[in-house]
This record gives C-alpha cells, structure tokens and sequence, in this order.
C-alpha cells in the first residue's frame, strides 16, 4: 500500500516561550524610546533548533491590542517554521505582567509568571552588547538601574514539598551533559556548555519520598523553581516571578560549604544549579530534575 501523503510530515515542535515586551536604550527619530516584543523557545537540550521572533511597537501603540495581533503574527510564523502552539508563554517582568496576559488570553495562551526564562535572558544580553550599542540613537552611558526589588519572606514548603529526606549534592558538568537521556517523569532540563573540565561540580539538591516522589516532583515543577540561595544559615528555593521558599535550616558549617559551592558554581560553570526528586537515594531514576541558573 503506498504511504500516506501524511506520513512524511513529521510531528510539530512542543516548546514553552518566553516573552519579553518592553523598551530599549534607543530613541527613534520621534524622541520617544523604541519598543519591542522579544519571544523565544526554552532552552531544550532534547531539540537542534530553536524559534526566535521579535517586532517593534510604535511607542504610542503600546498596549494589550497591538500585543495580541503581535503575538498572532508570532504564532503564524512559528507554524510555518514547523512550531506548535507554545504549552506555556512565560514573562518575567512584573510591570508588564497585566498587559500580556490580557493579551495573551484573547487568543487562548497559558501565561506563567516565572524567571525562569534562562534563554530570553541570554538573548536580550547579547543584544544590549552587540546590537544596540551599534544603532542610530543609542544611549550611551549608564542607564538609570531598575529599582531594587523587595524580597519577599522566604514561606516554609509545605508539607506535601518536604518529602521524607534530603541532602545537598554535586554533579559532574560533564554527567549533567548526559541528563536528557536519564529516566524522568518531570524535568526541566537546559543547555550546558562546554568545559575544558568536564569534573566542575554543579551544586543541587535532592529531595527523597518512597511514597509521594511523583506528587513531589509535580508540586516542585509548578513552583517554576529559578535558583537556590544561601541567606544566613537558611537553604532558600527562589521560584516563580518572586517566590521564596525556605527549604531548611542549616548548621554554620553547612550554610558555609554551600554557600561557597554557590559561588563557585556562579565562577565556574556559568551559576549552574539543580533539584532532583527521587524515591531514595539509591533509585537510579528521578521523577523529577530541574537544571536551574543562579543569572543574580
């Protein structure tokens, strides 16, 4: 029987967005600053390609309705690169949070308010060094710094997020180069560049529960977790847009050596971090691992 014409279409590309709409250190000839709607893939080390998307906003035209026919033309252009619809569109700016979800519910998208969009980050980085400093009404010089957020109070996790044990860890760069092939059910997994060491440490924290492991890790991946921190002598979960959580305390000499892991990693492997959910330590599998980036 010959093939179905369909057959040889191969299967759209899942991926989360991340959006970024807002304004640039450039002025236009009108003297008003230049907008622009950034949007991009997550990172996914499972996938060779990626989709990247950007339109300018005439100043007077920003609002809900020139975003949502923007991110229409966004969504058409993704399908014709072979592009699902996005599963989540994640913003991180507080300020612009309302706009894009009105905007983003009017034609049936999931916003996720959450840091932890690691690619956007790095695409509006190499555009602030390589590509703004080059057009015609750049600001030059320094611009006035955003003001400095207030951070919440770290709240316990709750105890559906504790487990029955836990510990702190490392992992080889190298070994988490492998981690898209490891068994999971939930993950969150990123890129890892290339070191001329493949034994750098990359520090984590692995969560144990022979029976709730798979609720854990459900419970840990809507947290949208961004980085750990060390504050005093508390092991602290940042998460979300602006979520803390404390995950325990730590004796002196522990919040030291993980403190200084922390930094290490920031020096060493680009803030690289970890969460893994397992069901004891032995279990060769993980039912949830999260690569996070500690980008502060």
């Amino acid at each position: 029987m010959p093939a179905s014409v369909n057959e040889d279409i191969p299967p759209p590309l899942k991926a989360d967005w991340e959006l970024d709409f807002y304004s640039r250190p450039i002025l236009e000839s009108d003297g008003k600053k230049r907008w622009e709607l950034l949007i991009t893939t997550s990172e996914d080390p499972s996938r060779s390609k990626f989709f990247r998307w950007e339109k300018r906003c005439p100043a007077e035209e920003v609002n809900s309705v020139w975003l949502s026919s923007a991110l229409k033309e966004a969504l058409k252009e993704a399908q014709n690169q072979g592009w699902d619809i996005p599963i989540k569109l994640r913003c991180w700016r507080s300020s612009m949070r309302t706009m894009v979800k009105r905007a983003a519910e009017e034609i049936g998208l999931e916003v996720i308010s959450s840091r932890r969009t690691y690619a956007l980050v790095e695409w509006l980085a190499e555009r602030e060094r390589d590509l703004y400093p080059l057009e015609e009404g750049y600001m030059q010089g320094p611009l006035a710094p955003p003001p400095t957020p207030i951070l919440n109070q770290p709240l316990p996790l709750p105890e559906v997020a504790r487990g029955d044990a836990w510990s702190l860890a490392s992992l080889p760069i190298g070994l988490l180069r492998e981690a898209k092939d490891w068994p999971m059910e939930f993950s969150g997994l990123l890129q890892v560049k290339t070191y001329s060491d493949d034994s750098l440490p990359v520090p984590g924290l692995r969560l144990f529960s022979k029976q709730r492991a798979l609720a854990l890790a459900g419970w840990i991946g809507g947290l949208e977790p961004v980085r750990l921190t060390i504050e005093g002598n508390q092991l602290i979960l940042e998460a979300g847009q602006d979520d803390r959580w404390l995950v325990t305390d730590l004796s002196k000499a522990t919040a030291k050596e993980a403190h200084q892991s922390l930094i290490n990693a920031k020096e060493q492997v680009g803030g690289l971090q970890f969460i893994a959910v397992q069901t004891t330590p032995e279990e060769q599998s993980f039912k949830g691992f999260w690569m996070l980036r500690d980008l502060s």
